[in-house]
């Protein structure tokens, strides 16, 4: 869950509730924590594939409601609130997956409920935006078109977090949008089962008669409408766009799509924010990676395979190296002078690229910026992938920051505050073509063919109408330029359950391939602890405002685009690199060396130095600092560093 805020914030979460949780159950496959004798924690088996008991249900709601409740401006629902269906002695029931999203709808009300109830259209204080998970249906990943049972049901049960204006597109497709700041954002939440590669009930974004292929037709007439209406948007669903060179989750027609949506309409979008895979990391999607034929659902064009629905640390590993591989091909930055934080220098950006143009010798940061999409890297979109309070590591959730220049003001929005736009008036409001003076993305491919040279090949139109772009003379929008409704940072919160659930020891263990049985499996707790545990609560696990590490100095793709390039590189600087050395004599450090550690989320480094006349060492591995720090936190701190050090570490 992401939680915003007019000073500005959004949460984010996926809880994946389990009624049958049993304290201090066994965390084996056969058990799934709901039966036996073993470590299953009062708040949750740490480090295991058992779900979230009520406990920790109950527990982050009331820490939300003492800590977060007053400065938060809404709330990001990024679904899957039922538990899986891993016990074949217990399988989920349709109603069991209903009554436990009534559950967490009536926790947010307790939460953020209006004590007055004389509005009955207005009883939060602040907008709820849910979504559907791919474990909130039955059977789990399968959705059928709509209308279907789950968007009537689920129209009932979201009914006061959805507009009244967009509940018969809701029951048609399970997508809408809020006004989350009337006026000036709002929230997308889309139906990503219709775009989930192993939704085998559809079948992708090309064809006219596919729900995924309706909802994108939806989505571009509403962006054009809040471009129309000068205002900016928030995309947010469950299952991420990722993909690496070899694997999906999303088909890639949607895929496709997609980027050229986020691309065409970079004026208006300002980010974009998923859960699901329980991994903290972010993607970045490539312009160039735009193809006519995948556009087309040409299968020829499509060669990638479905990544795992559900991620082993094994694969998971995996997945982050493959997604490290494709970052290390970001051309490297020359040593220039820092950019400004300030939008006003677009304008400053602007009067010396048309001095440049007089010049006829490129430098090599024009070439650079030339690679990159320009100084604002608009080659390139990011989504936002949070952990989730689940306990697959520990449990977690998102306070992300925006900038409210010129909002502070503005009035509280509430779930019915839309202005309301026929179908027929958007289309009259869209341009369907693109100027015959503009060039699309798209049609870079014929281009670039070498076949047909010497004559011009005629380009195939794709069967769809292709967004306009932001008009050239435009600034740059939120997501790329520092401005109003830009992503500034955020804070990722974590509830250390080793240490609240206070059963055993620090150490860890953590299985790598099929079911996580946690790091305290096969031990037994103290006969005691039923009676007593330490006082549940989340930390500060980083802050991307203050982190020295990644030194992001806000959300804009080109933050993300240089430190996507930081973490791919193999042969990093040395003010980026973490050096482990192996040897006999280890009295040969300096006094003065620091040790590398990561302990309590927070990691140390620095240069080891030796004495001149010590006895040689062994250099084991050394590895790149940034990446060390994305991978640790992608496991929320659970893994060990050395194990960590070892499986992503490499020569340098």
């Amino acid at each position: 869950m992401v939680y915003c805020r007019y000073s500005g914030t959004d949460v984010c979460l996926d809880f994946h509730s389990d009624q049958f949780y049993e304290t201090y159950s066994s965390t084996e496959a056969e058990s799934v924590c709901h039966r036996g004798n073993g470590p299953a924690g009062v708040f949750g088996a740490e480090t295991t594939d058992c779900d979230s008991p009520i406990t920790l249900v109950n527990a982050t709601f009331k820490w939300i409601n003492e800590h977060l409740k007053d400065t938060i401006d809404f709330v990001i629902w990024t679904g899957d609130s039922s538990r899986h269906d891993s016990d074949v002695e217990i399988p989920r029931t349709e109603k069991e997956i209903i009554s436990t999203n009534e559950l967490l709808v009536k926790k947010f009300e307790e939460v953020f409920g209006k004590e007055d109830k004389t509005d009955p259209t207005n009883d939060l204080t602040i907008p709820i935006v849910p979504n559907f998970g791919n474990n909130d249906i039955m059977p789990h990943n399968i959705m059928q078109p709509g209308p279907n049972k789950w968007t009537q049901k689920y129209l009932s049960v979201w009914r006061k977090f959805i507009p009244e204006e967009q509940r018969h597109g809701f029951s048609t497709g399970g997508w809408f949008f809020v006004e989350v700041i009337p006026n000036q954002l709002a929230v997308f939440s889309l139906n990503t089962m219709y775009f989930f590669e192993h939704n085998t009930a559809v079948d992708g974004c090309a064809e006219k008669s596919e729900p995924g292929y309706r909802q994108m037709e939806w989505l571009r007439i509403q962006l054009q409408f809040i471009r129309k209406r000068g205002m900016k948007a928030i995309l947010m669903g469950h299952v991420p766009p990722a993909r690496t060179e070899a694997k999906l989750l999303w088909d890639e027609t949607c895929w496709q799509k997609y980027t050229l949506w986020l691309h065409q309409y970079r004026d208006v979008v300002i980010g974009s924010l998923y859960g699901h895979m329980n991994v903290d990391h972010f993607l970045l999607q490539d312009n160039k990676d735009i193809s006519n034929k995948a556009l087309r659902g040409k299968s020829e064009s499509i060669s990638r395979m479905a990544l795992d629905d559900e991620l082993t640390i094994q694969s998971t590993a995996e997945y982050l190296t493959k997604l490290r591989a494709g970052w290390s091909h970001i051309p490297d930055a020359p040593k220039t002078k820092s950019r400004s934080n300030s939008g006003s220098s677009y304008f400053y950006d602007l009067f010396e690229s048309i001095t440049k143009e007089k010049r006829h010798k490129k430098t090599k940061e024009d070439k650079f910026l030339e690679k990159i999409g320009g100084e604002w890297a608009e080659r390139y979109s990011v989504s936002l992938v949070s952990p989730s309070v689940v306990p697959n590591y520990f449990p977690t959730l998102r306070v992300v920051e925006y900038n409210i220049s010129g909002l502070e003001d503005l009035p509280v929005a509430h779930a019915n505050c839309l202005e309301t736009t026929t179908l027929q008036e958007a289309e009259e409001a869209h341009c369907f073509i693109q100027d015959e003076n503009e060039e699309g993305p798209i049609e870079l491919e014929n281009k670039n063919s070498k076949k047909g040279r010497g004559k011009r090949m005629k380009s195939k139109k794709p069967r769809f109408a292709i967004p306009k772009p932001p008009s050239k003379s435009a600034p740059p929008g939120p997501a790329y330029s520092p401005q109003t409704l830009s992503l500034l940072g955020y804070k990722q919160y974590f509830a250390n359950l080793t240490r609240i659930n206070d059963d055993f020891g620090q150490d860890q263990v953590v299985g790598e391939e099929g079911w996580h049985n946690g790091k305290h499996s096969g031990k037994r707790p103290h006969n005691d602890k039923l009676r007593h545990h330490n006082r549940f609560k989340y930390e500060v696990e980083y802050d991307t405002r203050n982190d020295s590490i990644f030194g992001l100095k806000d959300l804009t793709v080109r933050s993300y685009v240089d430190l996507a390039g930081r973490i791919g590189q193999y042969k990093p600087p040395k003010s980026d690199r973490i050096e482990d050395v192996d040897g006999e004599d280890s009295e040969a450090m300096n006094n003065d060396t620091n040790v590398v550690a990561c302990e309590d989320h927070e990691l140390a480094a620095s240069k080891k130095k030796h004495k001149k006349h010590g006895k040689k060492h062994k250099h084991r591995k050394a590895i790149n600092k940034v990446w060390f720090t994305f991978v640790n936190r992608a496991f929320v701190g659970t893994r060990n560093n050395d194990e960590l050090h070892d499986e992503f570490g490499q020569k340098v």
